[in-house]
């Protein structure tokens, strides 16, 4: 008997308290554990392009979760060796925050900004707005143990706007950026013009109009239009040429009802015969199609919505009116003239609307800067080939989107919270005048950079900053720049660039991660990064995307006091796939404490015995068995997170700790462990003490990525350091030659005895005088480790003569009656 056992030295508490997770997070702080500059090998770098996260509210559950995996992948890899770079920093550019602003102090963005001393003040209440609801942010990732490395310059530093403004005075000079007045996507309400990738889509109930119109040559005939607000906007009919109705209308000249101008009836393929009457009128502009058509077809626009959604001179009787107004006065006009015929509910049909305040968009013209993708598409199709995805399924969200891509990008915006349009423009010949890069300019507050205009030579006073901004997606699309240190630290760059992961959610493939792709590309002429993580949403319990308007958010803070950070992180790993959407679920955070206690217990249990070295032990078969378990456990894990998702990872680690490893192993040798009757000799004792201490330690490390509290307070009671400085576990051949079926077989007996113990109201821990046949010669490898356990006084390997007097159990136990 060998008596080398210590007291629970660390774990004199019977419970996990949770507020030692607070504990920890200072003595991290401390000592620097996460400074990418001290740890991890400066020749294998791998850059984390962390999602910059708009300060617009406070996080739900399912954002707290998405940068909880971040740093689960982060922590990973930096336990692989790598000097991972992980920043943390806010997107602070762009409409949002104007929108708060302008609802919390009740004020008018575009008034108060007509002065440059308003427009400072209107920036100021943005700021201050985004630092208060920033602060807010950082307490909940630091709560949750992200390892993040904060950044204070966010996206509206001057640093950041200055690398985007040097980004745009180099695609200018590429020919890459153009200024156009065409047809655009535009918020009335936010004043702005809108990219593709800005839209939403929401069904909504609509009606049918039935209208007469006259065609001289021809008689009358019946349109029919959802949007009859613009009718006096048409600058052409047109109908299926398959369409036998309509047949020899092409070329005649149809009048327009309240306007009483012509326009030409044309044949266009694109028109549906079956949709209301067949006659489909083009106007200025109801939808893409009547811009393709009015551009191929050279017809002139007949504008009749101003930028703010009113209607303008062109609109007669609807002038001065809004959209919706026009509208009801338009039917209202045509029935009491008879030329409504008749009106038709329609299905719920999608409709497209400002992402952010969801008023319904407009197409109208408007001079803005575009950048071209149009060209780039093919290009782009290739690149993307080069990156890794995961899942795999998402990359054709992607490609979807590239294709159907219809319009170059308009990057010029009319607003005031981003990166200024560095230019500025002679007001006598109209010459563009473009600063060196490298600074942040502000055009409209900031004096011009030349003194007099370099091509007709006017004069400082003559020459007029731009006063609109970028379009926010400008702004986060060079992130991935940004944080490899393009243009600051081309050395670094070099090296770092190549290995940058993007982990993000797929509502933002076709906004943040196509962008970023094409800005890179026509930037370096490079794949943006190496691997992208495309995750789900969080939803609510009753999976339901979580929305302030829905009354549905769920604060993460209480269930980080209830319940702690690692059980939290416990369910943001477990509660689904990478890629599919995670519904919340309180009962998982329970489960995941209820693991925090079950790993504590054992931890309490294991630091009683010494860790041996390996020349003092003599391994028996079911220690062999474990060690094998444990070896397909950490491959297991392995492929899981080498494949960025947490997901079978934390269900593997869960099941195999609390259903192999503590409910079955542990109890198999305990009695070994403590061998307090001298039957083991000591290097057996120290084989089983070897064992719970390799099984535990290789656990705790695959687990702390994870769950990166309990893991390291364990590690430091029982080995006096850090887990985040050890290396993540690899497989062994020598754990390979373990023979898995023992440990396996062990399981099923046990649970046999188990229940036939309960079945006869007996205790655990009573002795079990019948005989017990076993029909099965594995077990001779481990069986005095189950005398021991089950306490059975006669255990015989083999099948009884007479199987007819014996309880018979998964056709290979026998227990006597």
């Amino acid at each position: 008997m060998n008596d080398e056992r210590e007291t629970t030295r660390g774990f004199e508490e019977t419970r996990w308290n949770i507020s030692r997770e607070k504990d920890l997070l200072e003595i991290w702080e401390k000592e620097g554990l996460y400074d990418p500059e001290k740890y991890g090998d400066p020749d294998n770098i791998l850059i984390i392009d962390t999602p910059p996260p708009y300060p617009s509210g406070r996080w739900h559950v399912g954002g707290a979760a998405h940068y909880a995996q971040i740093d689960m992948i982060a922590r990973y890899f930096r336990m692989k060796g790598y000097r991972v770079i992980v920043p943390w920093y806010a997107d602070r550019n762009g409409l949002p925050v104007e929108v708060q602003v302008e609802r919390l102090r009740n004020i008018n963005p575009h008034e108060i900004s007509r002065t440059p001393e308003g427009r400072e003040k209107f920036i100021q209440m943005c700021k201050e707005e985004l630092d208060k609801i920033e602060t807010e942010l950082v307490n909940i990732w630091r709560r949750l143990g992200c390892s993040f490395e904060y950044w204070r310059d966010g996206t509206d530093s001057s640093s950041y706007r200055a690398l985007t403004q040097t980004t745009f005075l180099i695609l200018w000079r590429k020919g890459l950026i153009y200024e156009a007045e065409r047809p655009v996507y535009w918020c009335p309400r936010c004043r702005t013009a809108l990219a593709e990738a800005e839209l939403e889509y929401v069904k909504r109930k609509t009606k049918l109009y039935y209208v007469k119109i006259e065609i001289p040559s021809h008689g009358i005939e019946i349109i029919a239009t959802t949007r009859p607000e613009l009718i006096g906007a048409m600058v052409a009919i047109a109908y299926n040429p398959r369409d036998p109705r309509y047949k020899g209308l092409a070329g005649h000249k149809a009048i327009v009802p309240i306007y009483e101008y012509e326009v030409p009836i044309i044949e266009l393929e694109d028109v549906d015969p079956s949709f209301g009457t067949g006659l489909m009128m083009i106007s200025t502009y109801g939808d893409l199609r009547d811009v393709r058509v009015v551009r191929e077809l050279g017809l002139r626009p007949r504008l009749i919505i101003t930028k703010d959604g009113y209607m303008n001179e062109l609109a007669g009787p609807l002038k001065g009116l809004t959209i919706c107004d026009a509208r009801d006065k338009i039917v209202k006009l045509l029935r009491e003239k008879g030329l409504l015929i008749k009106e038709e509910d329609l299905d719920e049909r999608e409709i497209p609307v400002c992402w952010r305040c969801k008023t319904p968009i407009e197409i109208i013209h408007s001079k803005e800067f575009f950048l071209k993708q149009l060209d780039f598409k093919e290009d782009l199709l290739k690149i993307i080939d080069e990156m890794k995805f995961y899942p795999e399924m998402h990359k054709k969200r992607l490609i979807e989107w590239i294709m159907n891509l219809k319009m170059d990008w308009p990057i010029s915006r009319s607003r005031y919270y981003a990166t200024e349009i560095p230019l500025w423009r002679c007001s006598i010949c109209g010459e563009y005048i473009l600063p060196e890069p490298g600074k942040y300019y502000r055009p409209w507050k900031d004096p011009p950079p030349v003194d007099r205009c370099p091509k007709c030579g006017a004069e400082k006073d003559k020459i007029i900053g731009e006063t609109r901004v970028f379009d926010t997606w400008f702004d986060s699309s060079i992130s991935s720049l940004y944080v490899s240190k393009w243009l600051k630290d081309q050395r670094f760059f070099e090296k770092a660039s190549s290995n940058i992961l993007r982990p993000q959610g797929y509502e933002i493939i076709r906004t943040w991660l196509y962008y970023s792709i094409l800005r890179f590309y026509q930037l370096t002429g490079r794949p943006a990064f190496r691997y992208v993580r495309i995750s789900g949403m969080g939803l609510d319990e009753r999976g339901e995307a979580m929305h302030k308007s829905k009354g549905n958010i769920i604060d993460p803070e209480p269930y980080l006091e209830r319940y702690g950070a690692d059980a939290f992180r416990f369910w943001a790993a477990a509660a689904a796939k990478l890629g599919y959407d995670y519904r919340f679920n309180e009962s998982i955070l329970k489960t995941g404490s209820l693991f925090i206690t079950k790993l504590y217990n054992i931890a309490r249990f294991v630091s009683t015995f010494k860790p041996p070295s390996k020349e003092e032990i003599s391994l028996r078969d079911i220690d062999r068995s474990i060690l094998a378990e444990l070896n397909e456990l950490i491959k297991k894990v392995r492929r899981s997170m080498d494949d960025m998702d947490v997901f079978e990872a934390i269900h593997a680690i869960y099941e195999f700790t609390w259903d192999i490893y503590a409910s079955n192993y542990l109890e198999l040798v305990k009695q070994r462990a403590y061998n307090n009757d001298g039957r083991y000799s000591e290097n057996e004792q120290k084989a089983a003490w070897y064992t719970l201490h390799i099984v535990l330690s290789t656990v705790l490390r695959m687990l702390a990525p994870i769950m990166p509290f309990v893991t390291d307070y364990i590690w430091r009671r029982l080995y006096k350091k850090s887990i985040h400085l050890e290396r993540f576990p690899e497989p062994s051949d020598e754990y390979e030659k373990g023979d898995r079926r023992l440990i396996e077989l062990a399981i099923k007996i046990n649970s046999v005895i188990w229940r036939y113990k309960k079945s006869r109201e007996m205790r655990f821990s009573q002795a079990i005088k019948k005989k017990i046949y076993i029909d099965n010669p594995l077990v001779e490898k481990f069986k005095e480790e189950l005398i021991d356990l089950h306490k059975i006084n006669h255990l015989i390997i083999g099948r009884p003569d007479n199987p007819e007097e014996y309880d018979v159990f998964e056709n290979m136990i026998y227990i006597e009656r």
